[in-house]
């Protein structure tokens, strides 16, 4: 996948207009659905009972999952959502890098 967890994105589309442009932190990778969990987009309403660990029940927010495809890494350099390439270091190492000022984002 082109994001690992921890990165920081920006959500370029999906079924929900308020979450189009926004950016936020990746919070889980699921590979083999092709999705990802990104902090404070697309939330759901989730009714809870109480349990051992949450004492309180009721209604509480989650984070739903994306589609990968809809986000795109978040380049500081340039400041918005760029396409990635990979290229390996002199030292045999694997990054990622930004298609369009060639920062790269794994050290």
């Amino acid at each position: 996948m082109h994001v690992k967890t921890g990165d920081t994105v920006v959500v370029i589309s999906g079924n929900r207009a308020k979450d189009k442009s926004n950016k936020g932190k990746i919070l889980k990778v699921l590979p083999k659905q092709n999705r990802v969990i990104v902090e404070g987009i697309n939330m759901r309403k989730k009714h809870m009972k109480p349990t051992q660990q949450m004492q309180q029940a009721g209604i509480i927010d989650i984070e739903g999952s994306i589609d990968a495809s809809n986000v795109l890494l978040y380049c500081e350099k340039c400041g918005k959502g760029v396409r990635t390439g990979h290229k390996v270091l002199e030292n045999g190492k694997k990054v990622r890098y930004c298609k369009k000022c060639g920062e790269t984002f794994d050290e």
